[in-house]
């Protein structure tokens, strides 16, 4: 069992590790609030992979099938709420929050977003269950709660990889000068508003030309 924890945490740490709209969203907050914003955030995407760790494990027919079923739903919701995050880390403010100090105040909306960028993208069960499979998790694993450690460890590895960047980027904060924190934010939330475009434009593409139903 401790092998299979060991397997957990380094599949919760590659799980979180791929660049996407959570990442730039936590250096988003970690440079222009600092570690505890950034941390905060990180803390929204690892119960979202916690969340997919289940599923992959217990659920992963049934979600794939739910998946292939409401594609373009899926692609339409996911698209809509990464549009509008992007816009509000584009055009917030980002020094309005900062303190002089370093130290800068969270708010639940830093949790909260990163949640609903991370169930925006339920595809990243597959990555879950390819990273079972990968550290040998995918079939060795019984389908009951007695793998309730092996998740544990999921849980861990991504909260301790979102703790470790976040501090990281926390700490190198400084040597930045505002306008490049600015243009930081201004970038990274444009860059998710593109993904989010991105996404709705595939299922415009999937109704209009394939003739595929939106539900």
């Amino acid at each position: 069992m401790l092998v299979d924890m060991l397997k957990g945490f380094l599949v919760g740490v590659c799980a979180s590790a791929p660049v996407g709209p959570i990442a730039i969203l936590v250096v988003q907050k970690s440079l222009s609030k600092g570690h505890k914003a950034g941390f905060v955030s990180g803390l929204g995407a690892s119960v979202v992979d916690t969340i997919y760790a289940i599923i992959a494990i217990f659920a992963l027919a049934f979600a794939q099938k739910f998946i292939d079923a409401h594609q373009n739903l899926i692609l339409f919701i996911g698209g809509a709420v990464l549009g509008i995050v992007g816009l509000n880390m584009a055009l917030s403010d980002p020094f309005r929050k900062m303190k002089a100090d370093g130290s800068s105040s969270v708010s639940p909306k830093d949790f909260g977003q990163a949640v609903a960028m991370g169930l925006s993208n339920p595809m990243a069960i597959f990555v879950m269950f390819t990273l079972y499979a990968f550290f040998g998790l995918a079939d060795d694993a019984p389908h009951n709660w007695s793998v309730a450690p092996i998740i544990l460890s999921v849980s861990a590895g991504s909260v301790t990889y979102w703790f470790s960047i976040s501090w990281l980027l926390s700490r190198f904060r400084k040597s930045f000068r505002m306008n490049t924190i600015l243009w930081i934010s201004r970038v990274t939330g444009a860059i998710v508003v593109i993904i989010g475009i991105a996404l709705l434009g595939q299922g415009l593409f999937n109704v209009i030309f394939k003739g595929m139903p939106i539900v």
